[in-house]
């Protein structure tokens, strides 16, 4: 369940007193109507014990235009934007080991943290492995060497572990999981360097059976009554790693969806499948982007555009242009989030709060920028951070210690919740604007017509501010390093 600490007062955060008496009512019949009437306040903040707390009830009320002095956050509901599909976060090979070393009641406190919609965060959403990445025990993939006709493909090493978690996943979801798969690398044996590591690109000749090889991890998993929502072509195709790893340049990415891939998946009735393209950073999604949709061959078989934010954390920058071009060159092909995590685990760093805000600064720029799903990387890692045969460990929002049983809940996974547990799948992001850079802010309107509005403060200061909708508006408190979601 959610660890909620309420140590403080519940009008802390709240209010400056008001005395305009509120509406007599509340008019909500989707976004052409919207009268605010009161908002429930839930705050996660540094040096307090406030984690996703409810902190009360604010009360809106008519007011004037205000003036170039006040700090203001205005919402209109009236003017939507992307659809959200979903949050999310991965269960690898390293997820799923260290899941099976858990007592049970363990097991069942970490579900129902991240898949239930009242005790937990609500995700609907798992990234998985086509076979071996960094955070697996050790490499591996679904067919014996040279077998071009892939005859002795098998996914039996994912299921000790892999799968009996996603099972369990499917029921904590009700069924309403979505699973995103995506491939490391191709067998050794397919690549021009006949390993699994270190980049190395896939042979011409083996194009063929790469994209069959794919397709029967689908219905492979299918078969285990686990759905695969979507994969993607190959995760971040333009790095070179010392683990699982293979290179695609733009005009090899394109031409294996138009004449390989995409025409495998329509002949073998996939056609409904969410296919997403480059998975790497926010850098270079532009080039290759407009590679791969400029081409109507490749871009009828593409749903959308995954990407991830290494290589791109300088000096607080994450690109976060590059997205807003995409999303404006390409407005019907979707934006999604596929993988994000902090690097370089140590374990004095558990209680660092810029853990939390690294992903309370990018969920909340990648969805104003237009993206519909947000996947983080592992949604637990053991107390080394790992497994990982590459020694590549890793932060999670929760850590568990495999010796006593425990798990440790980082802040992110708080900042991540202040999104997830109240933006519901099918909400439409809707206009948000601050009048000041230290305050930055999204909101959304969710199918049963509440608002959320997310406020993320990362500065040192405590600020006041009036949050307007329409011209009613509630008076706030953001406390320094804090993100606070309103529920209208």
């Amino acid at each position: 369940m959610i660890r909620i600490i309420n140590t403080l007062p519940l009008l802390l955060l709240a209010l400056w007193s008001c005395t305009t008496p509120p509406a007599k009512e509340t008019t909500i019949e989707g976004p052409e109507k919207f009268i605010a009437e009161s908002a429930d306040v839930y705050v996660t903040a540094r040096d307090t014990n406030l984690r996703m707390t409810p902190t009360g009830e604010v009360k809106f009320h008519k007011t004037e235009q205000p003036v170039e002095t006040q700090v203001c956050v205005f919402v209109n509901p009236l003017i939507t934007f992307q659809t959200i599909v979903g949050i999310g976060g991965a269960i690898t090979d390293a997820v799923a080991e260290t899941f099976d070393k858990l007592p049970e009641n363990t097991q069942k406190e970490l579900l129902t943290a991240y898949y239930d919609t009242d005790d937990g965060i609500g995700y609907n959403f798992v990234r998985t492995t086509i076979g071996s990445c960094d955070f697996s025990s050790k490499s591996y993939s679904y067919v014996e060497e040279n077998d071009s006709l892939l005859r002795t493909f098998s996914i039996a090493h994912d299921e000790e572990f892999r799968i009996p978690m996603l099972r369990q996943v499917m029921i904590a979801t009700g069924g309403q999981m979505h699973m995103l798969a995506s491939p490391w690398s191709p067998p050794a044996w397919m690549k021009d360097n006949n390993s699994l590591l270190n980049g190395g690109s896939l042979l011409r000749h083996f194009r063929h059976s790469w994209a069959k090889y794919i397709v029967k991890f689908i219905k492979a998993y299918d078969k285990q009554g686990i759905p695969v929502w979507g994969i993607t072509v190959q995760n971040e195709p333009m790095a070179v790693q010392k683990w699982e790893s293979c290179v695609f340049t733009a005009e090899e990415e394109r031409d294996f969806i138009k004449k390989y891939l995409g025409p495998k998946l329509v002949q073998n009735s996939q056609r409904e499948l969410k296919l997403i393209v480059w998975d790497h950073n926010r850098d270079l999604i532009f080039q290759r982007a407009s590679t791969i949709l400029d081409d109507p061959e490749a871009a009828q078989y593409v749903w959308g555009i995954g990407f991830h934010w290494y290589e791109t954390w300088t000096g607080g920058s994450m690109q976060f242009g590059n997205l807003k071009l995409v999303h404006e060159a390409y407005p019907n092909t979707n934006l999604i989030f596929t993988e994000g995590c902090v690097e370089k685990f140590s374990a004095d760093r558990l209680n660092d709060w810029s853990l939390g805000e690294r992903y309370g600064y990018s969920m909340l720029n990648d969805f104003n920028c237009g993206t519909v799903a947000w996947i983080d990387w592992n949604i637990m890692l053991d107390q080394n951070g790992g497994p990982n045969h590459a020694g590549n460990f890793c932060f999670a929002p929760i850590h568990a210690n495999t010796k006593t049983g425990k798990l440790t809940y980082t802040n992110s996974y708080y900042y991540i919740g202040q999104f997830s547990k109240y933006i519901r799948e099918g909400a439409q992001r809707i206009a948000a604007s601050s009048n000041r850079e230290k305050l930055q802010t999204t909101a959304f309107i969710n199918p049963d017509g509440k608002v959320v509005i997310v406020v993320l403060n990362t500065s040192d200061e405590k600020l006041y501010y009036k949050l307007f909708i329409g011209k009613r508006a509630a008076n706030l408190i953001s406390l320094p390093h804090s993100i606070m979601t309103m529920v209208v």
